[in-house]
């Protein structure tokens, strides 16, 4: 099973839609705030996204970042900074670093209103747009900005559908549009990764082949989470995947008739554990050692 490497490859109809949608708005927006999931920033960032914002100024805003490592956090905001990209680490369920944000955007946004002040027209609220892929909290940041519920929010991916205007404050309008994901994925470490956080659906992978990549990646960086999650022995390190879901499925009783493992039943526990954080704070991509700008 370790030997597996599993891909991923997920496309729907309506992310074409998606992308359409947000190409024909972007010129009634001064900024765009692109969401991407703390734990992961490289490989939650969208690269059409690039493509389709061209110029347009834009603010990272890393999301869940009370799921992810703090100190890789720190990192990538660091790397951001050298990058002369604005980016802020928030938590949109307590609205942990929002202030930030928006003080950030409306920065960003100034030059656009005011120069459309200075041609005649009259003052407005700055106008955003929140953009990112599925499942990485966008519904919740925008419920929290405007005060209420006020899109339909669930820990799905590409349950948001259509867009609509929001007003936040005095000062601040924003565009919601559905969350993208791009066509194919040319790193499946990558795809891997968004899987692990539930960005992808978990009924087109392969469960088993996931988890066991799953597995070998936390024993290699945070080598004592999953033995003090599980109560594991110590020489459960040394375990195959395969053995290592077995002990891990013998301990939580996901057991089916005759005493055998229900391995699938294992595989969902895992998952749900890292997206609840009952794994502690980790993040899959580490920022760049050198100065070479994020690859496209």
């Amino acid at each position: 099973m370790e030997e597996k490497s599993p891909e991923v490859q997920w496309f729907p109809g309506h992310m074409q839609k998606t992308r359409r949608l947000i190409a024909e708005n972007l010129r009634l927006v001064d900024v765009v705030v692109e969401l991407r999931d703390a734990r992961l920033p490289y490989s939650s960032a969208n690269p059409l996204l690039r493509e389709l914002l061209g110029e347009k100024p834009g603010v990272i805003a890393l999301n869940k970042s009370d799921l992810a490592d703090p100190a890789i956090t720190k990192r990538w905001l660091a790397y951001y900074r050298g990058q002369g990209q604005p980016a802020c680490a928030i938590d949109s369920m307590t609205g942990r670093g929002l202030r930030s944000l928006l003080a950030r955007a409306e920065e960003l946004a100034r030059a656009r209103t005011e120069r459309l002040v200075k041609k005649g027209g009259r003052p407005r609220a700055a106008r955003f747009m929140v953009v990112g892929i599925p499942n990485v909290g966008k519904s919740s940041l925008i419920n929290r900005l405007a005060g209420k519920a006020k899109t339909r929010v669930e820990d799905r991916p590409g349950v948001t559908r259509d867009k609509q205007w929001i007003r936040v404050g005095e000062k601040m309008e924003l565009l919601d549009t559905p969350g993208i994901l791009w066509p194919k994925f040319d790193d499946p470490e990558a795809g891997r990764k968004l899987a692990f956080i539930g960005s992808i659906n978990d009924e087109v992978y392969d469960s088993e082949a996931m988890a066991a990549a799953f597995l070998a990646w936390m024993r290699a960086r945070y080598p004592d989470r999953l033995q003090e999650r599980y109560k594991l022995t110590a020489d459960s390190r040394a375990m195959t995947a395969a053995d290592l879901l077995a002990a891990i499925g013998a301990k939580r009783g996901c057991l089916l008739k005759g005493g055998r493992i229900d391995t699938l039943k294992v595989c969902r526990l895992l998952m749900t554990d890292l997206r609840a954080g009952k794994l502690g704070q980790v993040s899959f991509d580490e920022p760049p050692d050198d100065e070479q700008t994020e690859k496209d």
